[in-house]
């Protein structure tokens, strides 16, 4: 109980300076702060795009593709295909129709709003029970296409990314003219930077003939799915590969989300490194100027120990106050930024907000702990060493 009344004792003095050396005590402040802004910025990112990836992803819904195919860009299904897909066991109906949804991919150039640069968007042919099988997507402005029309419903995060797409404008793709009536909500999912309209007429727009290149399907229950996929391999017409929409778009999320962490990890760590010199100097600075103060203390009673932990205590606060000013900034800066990059996956741009999560601001803060204790820990021991004859005979 002496020990611990000491180190609280000492710790408190040392709080009550800080105004003393407070140029110092900014420096290691701001070092800190700028490893944690950095670290939940840039990670923040593939957070964000994980997000949009498997924000709606369902393991009751399904998306058959060609066996081999790695993204729906390099599948291909034949409509006898498409036709056993929807009459396999396990499928969900809704009296005589089935929740089933033939699908065709393609891209098209449209200009970002900010940039006025070129993108690939992601343009899909869904058929009329496309909304049935995606329960998470909404129409909230205008109206769904007409099936056999050139018309299109757009997402709402593609229609604030890109030039366009206001309800009620027409839009050029290939040779045809198409009319924007319907924008649809996805939950920030990845559906929302895409661009929809009758497969039927994606095909004869593009001469793909009567070809599909996957098929989304809508399960009874999530215990159907092995007698579906069972179903399918059994039949020699198909050969075909399932997977849930979880498990496909952690796929196509995972190369951009292990680059982002494999860049933002490393220059983490070379700027804590700098951090953790600046905390080094801000403590060695401390312990220079009260080295009376400390003889002082030692003279009075006071232990090495207490010392020491109560001089890295300080440098462990100053690093969590950098921490938290750290991502704060980075919450009010860059949650839900809005951006759209490149998927490797499909070749085609997806729309998403950086995302500054809770489980990111803590991680910030467990590093600013480690800086802390880190450039602590040299000036405290010099400090519990302090010679306390040499010192009082300069008072």
């Amino acid at each position: 109980m002496r020990l611990l009344n000491q180190i609280i004792a000492v710790t408190w003095l040392n709080i009550l300076n800080l105004p003393k050396r407070l140029a110092s005590s900014m420096v290691a402040v701001i070092g800190v702060a700028a490893v944690v802004l950095v670290f939940a910025a840039v990670l923040s990112m593939a957070k964000g795009f994980e997000r949009t990836m498997t924000a709606a992803g369902s393991d009751e819904t399904v998306i058959v593709m060609r066996s081999g195919a790695t993204s729906e860009l390099s599948s291909g299904l034949s409509n006898e295909q498409r036709l056993i897909i929807t009459n396999a066991p396990g499928v969900q109906r809704e009296g005589d129709q089935a929740l089933t949804s033939a699908e065709l991919y393609v891209v098209v150039d449209i200009r970002k709003k900010s940039n006025d640069a070129e993108a690939n968007v992601p343009f899909r042919g869904v058929e009329s029970t496309a909304l049935a099988v995606r329960d998470y997507v909404e129409l909230v402005e205008g109206r769904l296409f007409e099936p056999g029309r050139n018309e299109l419903i757009v997402g709402r995060s593609a229609q604030q990314e890109f030039k366009g797409l206001d309800l009620g404008t027409t839009i050029p793709f290939g040779r045809t003219d198409w009319a924007v009536v319907g924008v649809f909500d996805a939950r920030g999912s990845v559906s929302e930077s895409e661009i929809w309209t009758d497969v039927r007429v994606l095909q004869d727009a593009y001469r793909r003939g009567n070809s599909f290149q996957s098929v989304r399907v809508r399960l009874e229950s999530v215990d159907s799915l092995a007698e579906f996929k069972q179903a399918l391999e059994d039949d020699p017409r198909i050969d075909a590969d399932v997977y849930t929409e979880k498990q496909y778009y952690s796929a196509q999320a995972r190369t951009l989300t292990q680059f982002i962490r494999l860049l933002g990890y490393p220059i983490t760590v070379l700027m804590a490194i700098g951090a953790v010199f600046g905390a080094l100097n801000s403590m060695y600075s401390s312990v220079s100027i009260r080295g009376k103060e400390i003889a002082t203390l030692r003279a009075l009673g006071f232990g090495p120990f207490s010392v020491l932990v109560s001089t890295i205590i300080e440098s462990t606060l100053l690093a969590l106050v950098g921490g938290v000013i750290g991502g704060a900034i980075a919450y009010l800066a860059f949650n839900g930024f809005q951006v759209s990059t490149l998927n490797s996956g499909s070749f085609s741009q997806v729309v998403f907000d950086f995302a500054v999560t809770g489980d990111l601001l803590i991680q910030g803060l467990k590093i600013a702990v480690i800086i802390g204790l880190i450039g602590g820990f040299l000036p405290a021991l010099r400090a519990a060493r302090l010679p306390v004859a040499q010192a009082l005979r300069e008072l």
